[in-house]
């Protein structure tokens, strides 16, 4: 029972719904996260921890990097309400998040992948042995 109401309460809320919906397309790093939903980082930040803690999002760490994605699960009753959240994807404000997702990763997004920073550390140190 408490695992349901740990699920229940963190789709409760507005915040938690659209970070769902985004998360359900795919990884995002808190930067972006913040940058599409237009909140502080701390805000964003404690609406993650809710979710990880009732087992609905997962954390991969890459300093100085956090990503969260959708958690594996088989549990039906999780998965029933991922799906009621999709349903979600005509609601205004669930559609302006997806737009401004789409628009934030052709501009690159706040957190550079593994190759962008090890290219730019590459010509960092360049640079400073040409000196």
């Amino acid at each position: 029972m408490i695992h349901h109401d740990l699920l229940f309460r963190a789709a409760a809320d507005v915040t938690r719904r659209r970070l769902l919906h985004l998360l359900d397309r795919g990884e995002h790093c808190v930067g972006d996260l913040t940058e599409i939903l237009g909140l502080p980082q701390p805000t964003v930040s404690r609406h993650l921890a809710r979710l990880r803690n009732a087992g609905l999002v997962s954390v991969r760490r890459e300093a100085p990097w956090v990503h969260y994605r959708l958690a594996i699960s088989t549990d039906p009753l999780r998965d029933a309400l991922l799906e009621a959240v999709r349903r979600c994807a005509n609601d205004p404000i669930f559609a302006a998040d997806l737009a401004r997702a789409d628009e934030l990763a052709r501009e690159g997004g706040c957190c550079p992948d593994r190759a962008s920073a090890a290219s730019t550390a590459l010509a960092i140190s360049a640079s400073e042995h040409a000196r």
